[in-house]
């Protein structure tokens, strides 16, 4: 199967590019820089719409998968809205199934755990962004909406633990919410995850995490553990402010019937990595 990647470069790109290149025709987009440096790149301007279709009409895939659109990007609204509108066309002028990546944050966070079929209400830009997103993806006849939650690896550190390391290794104060429900999401199975509902018949949204719920501070701390960040001294822990969701847990169990690529939750994915002691 022909497949093109949207964001090779971000943190899940990273990790499923050179997964989807072993298994299928994978080609990938990057906008600035390319970390993979690997066969099948193109740079490519989501907001540049003429270029989205160029690109997907030569390449002419089979399956798109979506990942691109950050939160840290300054023109992030436009990038997520905008390029997913480009992205939706250029599935539908390939007629191909489109794998979407989205959030758990678009969901307002006082009644989780959330199903697939609750109601949006995001509480700040971001969310409001992907919320949107969402609803540009769902006019496309072949699609799957994923909805995960915080993104992690242990070969890569993801963006968030090396946001906290870099302020706790300068002195500064950085505070871990404990009222800030989540379930953290292995890259690694999220990207199977992707690949293997390239060839799904299913279709509408999915909430694909981590089995196991935390706080944010319980996963910045275990993160922190596994990295070998020791430099703690201005580390908080304490409550969030409203502006933030608070319980934004996912049922996953319809993923976890749906899927052969198993959730797994953190403790467990670290247990398992953890290196033997002799």
């Amino acid at each position: 199967m022909r497949v093109l990647i949207s964001g090779g470069s971000g943190y899940l790109g990273q990790h499923l590019v050179p997964v989807a290149l072993d298994r299928c025709d994978a080609h990938y987009t990057y906008f600035q820089n390319d970390p993979l440096a690997l066969p099948g790149a193109s740079r490519l301007d989501l907001l540049d719409r003429a270029a989205v279709l160029s690109l997907a009409d030569q390449i002419r895939p089979q399956a798109i998968i979506h990942t691109a659109g950050s939160n840290r990007s300054p023109n992030m609204e436009a990038v997520i809205e905008d390029g997913t509108r480009h992205i939706v066309e250029a599935a539908r002028l390939c007629q191909a199934r489109l794998i979407h990546l989205s959030t758990d944050v678009v969901f307002d966070g006082r009644q989780g755990p959330y199903r697939e079929s609750d109601p949006l209400n995001p509480r700040h830009a971001y969310g409001r962004a992907k919320a949107a997103a969402e609803r540009i993806v769902a006019g496309h006849r072949d699609h799957v909406i994923i909805r995960p939650s915080l993104i992690y690896g242990l070969r890569i550190m993801d963006h968030s633990t090396a946001w906290i390391a870099t302020g706790l290794r300068a002195g500064q104060e950085v505070t871990l919410f404990n009222d800030q429900w989540r379930n953290p999401v292995w890259v690694e199975a999220l990207s199977q995850a992707c690949l293997e509902l390239i060839e799904s018949t299913f279709l509408g949204i999915l909430h694909v995490a981590g089995r196991q719920a935390m706080t944010r501070a319980e996963f910045g701390v275990k993160m922190l553990d596994w990295w070998g960040i020791d430099d703690r001294a201005s580390l908080r822990i304490g409550p969030s402010d409203d502006r933030w969701p608070r319980d934004c847990r996912l049922d996953t169990s319809l993923a976890q019937r749906l899927l052969a690529t198993r959730l797994p939750g953190l403790d467990e994915v670290l247990a398992a990595h953890r290196p033997s002691e002799v």
